[in-house]
């Protein structure tokens, strides 16, 4: 079995997306969760979704270690630890540190660092990250408010993380092929090389190199790389539509972008910030009350920012991210135990992580896959409820994806 160890919620969900493609049965176990035996007895390869992104750094290190204990007890014979794509992290972590607990449990002296997700626009060229056809320095990544990306070259953000060494692998050898890349990796005395991958081409060059290393490091396009495998057929089925919300704490371009698409159809809120930081329950009943107000055939969209005059840091001393996260995931677990909403759009890593939080949810079964790196999943609330959940990353999906991911469950 493949085990993988992400890093947030939509990244394990990117990362499952990449494997289902390539015949694995996948699953996504949420942070300690066990599937129990028989279930894992189905799966290829189990993705463990932590919340490790911007943890503390020895939190995202125990954690990390606990996750990689369990999957090997479960039979892994393989690991995967699945990172951002635009590769965020900081001087102190969390990347690097758990990178290096990973290697040093598994003994691994070589370790590909692979971001690229060409799909999304992020390529590695001769050692540098773009973003589309921005330097990921020049991105909307530069101003991050917990991991702004001031540098492009991966190994120099990768270095003061880690004390070990970190060589690059360049676009001229990757186009020799699988056997060149394997020679190339052999002859590297670094621990980590970080490979140049502009395309699907030369993910699946690495993925051959590379398919018999005990680690595995990288965004979710290295997995398209994995040999193919010709399991049986999914059995996944969605469940009934019974009402639709979008949750939106992602202050991305790309999200804000969803967000005023959505609004030329459907009904849109923002959660208010004060109310948020000052009496969130309050808030919550009236965003609650607003969207059942919505009937049925509808989508409402709830965010937290549509544009970047939206966005505030702090009310009266206090922060709004967490707050408005809070109110967003409280309105998710009522509207789903209340109002029988059955279908939810998760937008942003951390209000994702809270929403399957806030709904006891341990396991998703992938489904259909939506744009690149976002898919819908099946899931069980703790209260017995079946939702189809799709949890987006901030900077993924097309602008019309509030109002088409739907189709995809018809």
């Amino acid at each position: 079995m493949l085990g993988a160890i992400a890093d947030d919620f939509t990244g394990a969900t990117d990362l499952a997306i990449m494997v289902r493609r390539n015949g694995y049965r996948v699953a996504v176990a949420i942070e300690d969760h066990d599937p129990g035996a028989q279930a894992r007895a189905g799966l290829d390869a189990l993705v463990i979704a932590l919340k490790t992104r911007t943890a503390p750094v020895d939190e995202a290190v125990r954690a990390s270690r606990a996750a990689l204990g369990r999957l090997r007890h479960w039979g892994a014979r393989q690991v995967y630890v699945k990172y951002c794509s635009t590769f965020d992290s900081t001087d102190q972590g969390n990347i690097g540190p758990v990178l290096d607990a990973v290697a040093d449990e598994l003994g691994a002296e070589r370790v590909v660092v692979a971001p690229s997700l060409p799909a999304n626009g992020r390529t590695v060229y001769h050692g540098h990250l773009f973003v589309g056809g921005d330097l990921l320095e020049h991105s909307s990544m530069r101003h991050h408010p917990l991991t702004p990306m001031t540098r492009s070259r991966v190994a120099d953000l990768l270095r003061p993380q880690t004390p070990h060494a970190v060589a690059e692998l360049h676009h001229e050898t990757v186009r020799q092929g699988p056997e060149a890349v394997r020679a190339a990796l052999a002859a590297e005395s670094a621990r980590y090389v970080v490979v140049d991958t502009i395309d699907d081409e030369d993910l699946r060059v690495l993925g051959a190199a590379v398919a018999d290393s005990p680690l595995l490091s990288g965004g979710s396009g290295l997995a398209c790389g994995l040999p193919a495998r010709e399991s049986p057929a999914d059995d996944w089925q969605s469940v009934p539509d019974t009402g639709r919300v979008v949750l939106c704490g992602s202050a991305s371009a790309t999200t804000g972008r969803q967000i005023a698409t959505a609004a030329r159809s459907q009904p849109v809120r923002r959660v208010d910030p004060r109310a948020a930081v000052h009496e969130p329950d309050a808030e919550v009943d009236r965003v609650v009350d607003w969207v059942r107000a919505q009937g049925p055939g509808r989508v409402p969209v709830v965010y937290a920012a549509g544009e970047p005059a939206d966005v505030v840091s702090e009310v009266d001393g206090q922060p709004v991210a967490p707050a408005v996260e809070k109110v967003l995931a409280l309105t998710a677990q009522r509207l789903v135990s209340e109002a029988g909403v059955t279908r939810l759009l998760a937008a942003g890593g951390e209000t994702s992580g809270a929403i399957v939080r806030a709904l006891g949810v341990g396991l998703l079964r992938i489904g259909p896959e939506i744009a690149p790196g976002i898919c819908w999943s099946g899931a069980v609330t703790d209260g017995g409820q079946e939702v189809a959940l799709a949890l987006k990353s901030g900077n993924f999906g097309p602008d019309d994806l509030f109002t088409s991911a739907w189709d995809r469950l018809a």
